[in-house]
């Protein structure tokens, strides 16, 4: 076998049946490959061997070898994902989350595909699959998960495009997540919570906006009830090892809240209850914390949610309407904004990192503002 090569053409061999072939190198999830041409003249070659090491240089080669969807998304998760929870980067729950919808939703359906052969349709399938069993907000998490692995892969040179990407809006998670309870529920709610356990949890909530792991992560030298007011310096989260307290959400998540006459009596009556639960209790450890579970260590979030705020919901007969905890929190919100309080103040009681996510929240309840100003112009300025 005869061996020419020609300048920056690369490698360029003429077979013994005659033929020319030319060798050029992409990389692989498997590693560094050999990829060649053929053509029966030299020049046939050397003309695909430079466009397709043009294309390697201008990073439109692809190459994802026989990798399939469901290996690319275990070794997404294992390479790109979890060691941002190590850096402190991402919250054990939120890759909890994304694993969980890997393992039950994407691969399931899509894992036997090869990656590089995943297809629009394909994605649009899933989803019109998947929105007859999972709620509005539940596809949109399928599709963000997707949507962010097939990115990586764009950016590894594994596939040329996000097949997910501009498949389905995210306007329905708005739509969920801004659910607030009015008025009377929360009456209704905080009557009916009156003699629970954790009756003041409920009360500081609505009336504080705090976020479920920050309450959870509220020691009683956080609270400072002759002031009326408590800090919030930490957060209950959930980690590889368990649950381990750890800073807020976000810089400005560490905040201090005001606290009303009825929080403040609420919190007086829980501390009673707790050192009265305290005495009683075979065995106590002592974390200062304000709402332990019963033995004083950190509660579980899921205990507190399906097994007594769900059960709370379903006594006042608030169980079909779709509030979560987080509902908490935005009706704290919603109550501010409707009464009348600057977006900035509500952004710092709630510890939004910016006040473009609380304008954003709460844009709906804008809309009207102003406009009566506007009118007064002509009698100011007529």
């Amino acid at each position: 076998m005869s061996k020419k090569r020609g300048n920056g053409e690369g490698s360029i061999t003429k077979r013994k049946d005659g033929r020319w072939w030319g060798r050029y190198y992409v990389h692989t999830p498997e590693g560094r490959q050999q990829k060649a041409v053929y053509g029966k003249t030299r020049a046939e070659v050397a003309t695909k061997l430079r466009r397709a090491m043009s294309d390697l240089d201008g990073g439109m080669s692809f190459d994802s070898g026989k990798i399939t969807v469901g290996e690319y998304l275990d070794r997404w998760l294992a390479d790109c994902v979890r060691p941002l929870v190590g850096q402190g980067k991402l919250e054990h729950s939120t890759y909890n989350r994304y694993a969980g919808i890997v393992r039950n939703h994407l691969k399931p359906v899509l894992g036997h595909r090869k990656l590089k052969e995943l297809s629009r349709t394909e994605v649009r399938r899933l989803y019109s699959q998947k929105a007859k069993d999972l709620s509005p907000r539940s596809v949109d998490y399928v599709h963000v998960t997707l949507q962010k692995a097939l990115n990586q892969a764009v950016r590894d040179d594994l596939v040329p495009r996000n097949v997910a990407y501009g498949e389905r809006t995210q306007s329905s998670r708005d739509k969920e997540e801004s659910k607030a309870l009015s008025q009377d529920q929360v009456k209704t709610l905080l009557r009916t919570s009156k003699g629970e356990r954790n009756e003041a949890l409920y009360v500081v909530a609505v009336h504080t906006g705090l976020r479920q792991g920050e309450l959870l992560g509220l020691r009683w030298s956080d609270v400072d009830l002759s002031a009326n007011r408590l800090s919030v310096a930490r957060s209950l989260k959930v980690t590889a090892d368990g649950l381990a307290l750890g800073p807020p959400k976000n810089k400005a998540s560490r905040r201090s809240a005001p606290l009303n006459k009825m929080a403040v009596t609420a919190l007086e009556a829980h501390r009673r209850r707790q050192n009265e639960e305290r005495l009683r209790a075979p065995v106590w450890h002592d974390h200062d914390l304000v709402f332990p579970n019963r033995v004083g260590n950190p509660m579980d979030h899921n205990n507190l949610y399906h097994r007594e705020y769900k059960a709370l919901l379903k006594k006042a007969r608030l169980h079909d309407q779709g509030f979560t905890f987080h509902s908490l929190r935005h009706t704290f919100g919603t109550a501010l904004i409707k009464g009348g309080e600057h977006p900035k103040v509500v952004q710092s009681l709630l510890g939004h990192a910016s006040i473009v996510q609380t304008m954003d929240t709460y844009s709906h309840l804008l809309e009207g503002i102003g406009s009566d100003a506007v009118g007064g112009l002509e009698e100011a300025f007529g």
